[in-house]
């Protein structure tokens, strides 16, 4: 079966033709037997791959206001590739399915019970690509950090998610290119309250000028070699990597995924020099594969 495998990010739109094992990157929406798209939230009802029709899609679509960097475009693409390859199956394959079954100790907020009810919980995200590397790694305690324009740190064992730093939405955790990562919620309520900030005006500095863009004036670590600002970012990652090792009971291999965990030796050593009291552990870069994740769920899904 050739799965077309939809990858639209907050960024970017990635597409590839995944033919048994062999996979092409494309430009368009070529001819395919099945279309996998990644979605990244999937909320409380989507917890594994489903063939998307118009319900689904209005729930995809509802979920835009918890994800709106990443479902709109992936809603966007989704309606795009239904309406060019229409007559074959399109497949939702969801970001935060692999984080489904946490334990509720890493997955409750310690909120009021309705907030609970009305679905305020932690969800986790990069899903797709903790999945693949997890494959790759096969060891028993792993720490996935996926570092890349969004960045999260992962504690897997046995290749189950045990816990997760993003939560609610992919905005909370460690921080990221753009994105803040953990603010204390009462800074947020007195910019509201006492700095006139709009809710709007809120969401886009947390969104888009936060993170690595606003401690140190570039997203390019590169470009950041030796300053406060990469300092923090590899201390905050560090020190989140420590709670994951709390969650797995000791740290087999730290593993390292995504534009900047790939890219970037030197965030890699900043991050691991800072854990060398945990002992003797494996350090190793995976390149994320998310479209053949993708393309299997798919083939297993239909074939079902």
């Amino acid at each position: 079966m050739r799965v077309l495998a939809v990858n639209a990010g907050s960024t970017s739109l990635k597409l590839h033709l995944v033919d048994g094992d062999e996979v092409a990157a494309v430009d368009g929406y070529v001819a395919a037997d099945a279309v996998g798209h990644r979605v990244v939230h999937g909320g409380e009802r989507f917890r594994a791959p489903v063939e998307i029709d118009d319900d689904v899609e209005r729930e995809i679509e509802a979920l835009a206001s918890i994800a709106p960097l990443h479902n709109t475009p992936a809603l966007t693409a989704i309606r795009d590739a239904r309406n060019t390859l229409a007559g074959i199956p399109h497949v939702a394959v969801f970001d935060t399915a692999f984080h489904a079954n946490m334990p509720p100790r890493a997955s409750t907020y310690a909120v009021p019970a309705q907030w609970r009810e009305w679905g305020v919980r932690r969800y986790g995200f990069h899903g797709l690509s903790v999945e693949w590397v997890a494959e790759q790694a096969r060891v028993s305690r792993l720490v996935v950090c996926h570092l890349g324009g969004g960045c999260s740190v992962t504690a897997v064992l046995d290749g189950r998610s045990l816990d997760t730093s993003m939560g609610f939405s992919p905005l909370e955790g460690v921080p990221m290119a753009t994105r803040s990562g953990n603010v204390d919620a009462a800074a947020l309520l007195y910019l509201l309250r006492e700095r006139g900030l709009s809710p709007d005006e809120l969401d886009r500095a947390l969104e888009h000028e936060s993170g690595l863009l606003g401690l140190g004036g570039s997203t390019d670590p590169r470009e950041l070699a030796g300053t406060p600002a990469l300092e923090l970012y590899a201390y905050r990652i560090a020190t989140t990597v420590g709670a994951m090792t709390v969650a797995l009971g000791g740290l087999d291999a730290l593993a390292f995924t995504g534009g900047v965990g790939e890219g970037s030796a030197d965030v890699r050593d900043r991050v691991s020099e800072q854990l060398a009291f945990l002992g003797e552990f494996e350090v190793i870069v995976v390149p994320s594969r998310e479209e053949l994740v993708i393309a299997r769920a798919v083939r297993r899904l239909l074939a079902d």
